[in-house]
């Protein structure tokens, strides 16, 4: 599986980065560390979907939302600092932390042949 041509990890990774800081900044009714923690979850799950093996992608999830939580809640910082740091947290864990661990669910070498 790919998408938009490179591995699943990478892009859910970007796209979850930039709906964690979205999120946290202008979401009614939810707080910014808790848009920002419910997104890098929802981000975290379909990157587990998408890649093989599971775990790296659900403790990626698991550290960006405590991240985002302690920061809302724990060092009473701004909404702005708060989405900074999630989209720092999810954005670093994909490249540096999920990447080099997991590969695509399919079989990459039929993309190759296709």
């Amino acid at each position: 599986m790919k998408i938009f041509g490179r591995e699943p990890a990478l892009v859910i990774g970007a796209i979850g980065s930039l709906l964690t800081v979205l999120a946290a900044l202008n979401v009614p009714g939810l707080s910014a560390g808790q848009a920002a923690a419910v997104t890098a979850l929802v981000a975290a799950g379909i990157t587990a979907w998408a890649t093989r093996p599971v775990a790296p992608a659900l403790y990626v999830g698991a550290v960006a939302a405590g991240a985002v939580l302690l920061a809302e809640y724990g060092f009473h910082v701004s909404d702005g600092t708060v989405a900074a740091i999630g989209g720092a947290v999810v954005a670093g864990f994909a490249l540096f932390g999920v990447r080099p661990q997991v590969t695509p669910a399919a079989d990459p070498r039929q993309s190759i042949r296709a």
